[in-house]
């Protein structure tokens, strides 16, 4: 049954309508005891449209599964497994006692003739993000960890902090300095209690917002028709919006792939409220994951031009408020089904829903 979007008189004029959950655990399937979540989505070549979902194992060990998304009159409405697609069998995506590929995104970029898959490695110090990529959305090789180009005005190395939320625009875009650029988007953290539990927070010159927020990144696309392993080395990093209001006021983070719109892109993420118990790498019990949206200026998708006061949606349901982790709505893909755009999203950490991204008429 459809369920409305929150209520709110917006300036982004788009809503979120669930149509409820489209993958729960296999209780026969170990792989998947402790969650299925935070999904990927890619259509291929033939048409088929492919879930591509965190799998969550005992102790916490996160694989990126694979699944075909089946459709009742254009509608997802289920999904058939067909596998795994990422194992975490590479050292730095595991350490003693955690580990995994966790949270994957997709991005089809057709300037490329590639799927670009990021996903979060959670290896010996701590979540860094990696990529693969594929010709075929079914074969995915590694190009390895990000390694963000170090710049002095910043007077920082990104690649000492944790970094998630990794996701890249589907379209060529200009660089600040005008160079055509493949863009993304990410969230450092600037938090290494994960390896150095009395580390003093560290900001990049000129920065004063220490809560995670979301910044935006570039890689000439000169570069990547030459070796396409350039995509691991972004550079020209811009610090783009962070938390504003109380449903976001811990921090935020990309979701899904920005869509072009006619207003420009359209960003959905996740604002986070609540209390922090010890470290963000821990567990928590006090936090509430809802969504917001905003719009990028089509040609400087750098600046933001329109935000939403409140979120889209916030966690409703039976099984988005309950679940390994209770009171979460964390959306990671938008994907067109004939003429119908799809947000496929975590539900309480623990499953994943589907719903339709709606523009509103005014």
């Amino acid at each position: 049954m459809t369920s409305p979007a929150v209520s709110t008189a917006s300036t982004v004029p788009y809503e979120i309508r669930r149509l409820g959950v489209l993958m729960s655990p296999d209780p026969q399937a170990p792989e998947e005891v402790e969650g299925v979540l935070n999904p990927a989505v890619a259509t291929d070549t033939d048409g088929r449209v492919w879930l591509f979902p965190r799998l969550v194992a005992e102790g916490n060990f996160s694989r990126i599964g694979r699944a075909e998304v089946q459709c009742d009159g254009g509608v997802p409405v289920g999904v058939r497994r067909d596998g795994i697609a990422l194992e975490p069998d590479r050292t730095w995506e595991a350490g003693g006692r955690h580990g995994g590929a966790e949270d994957p995104r997709i991005t089809r970029i057709d300037a490329l003739g590639l799927y670009v898959m990021t996903y979060v490695a959670f290896g010996p110090t701590g979540p860094r993000t990696a990529l693969a990529v594929s010709d075929d959305a079914r074969s995915w090789r590694r190009l390895g960890p990000l390694q963000f180009a170090y710049e002095d005005a910043l007077d920082l190395d990104l690649n000492l902090f944790p970094n998630k939320d990794v996701v890249f625009f589907p379209e060529i875009v200009p660089a600040p300095d005008g160079t055509p650029s493949v863009a993304l988007l990410h969230r450092p953290m600037w938090d290494l209690s994960f390896v150095r539990p009395d580390h003093d927070v560290r900001l990049p010159d000129g920065v004063v917002e220490q809560r995670p927020s979301i910044w935006i990144s570039y890689v000439p696309v000169d570069e990547v028709h030459r070796d396409q392993s350039a995509l691991t080395r972004p550079r020209g990093h811009r610090f783009l919006a962070g938390p504003k209001q109380d449903w976001e006021s811990l921090k935020i983070g990309a979701g899904p792939a920005p869509l072009r719109v006619p207003e420009g892109w359209l960003l959905l993420y996740h604002g986070v409220s609540g209390t922090i118990e010890g470290s963000v790498f821990t567990p928590q019990v006090d936090v509430h994951y809802a969504v917001g949206a905003m719009l990028l200026d089509p040609t400087d998708p750098s600046r933001v031009i329109e935000r939403t006061a409140a979120p889209l949606m916030i966690p409703e349901t039976d099984g988005e408020r309950e679940g390994v982790v209770a009171n979460v709505v964390f959306p990671t893909a938008v994907e067109r089904i004939e003429e119908r755009d799809f947000v496929f999203y975590g539900m309480a950490d623990s499953r994943i829903g589907v719903a339709e991204l709606v523009r509103r008429e005014s």
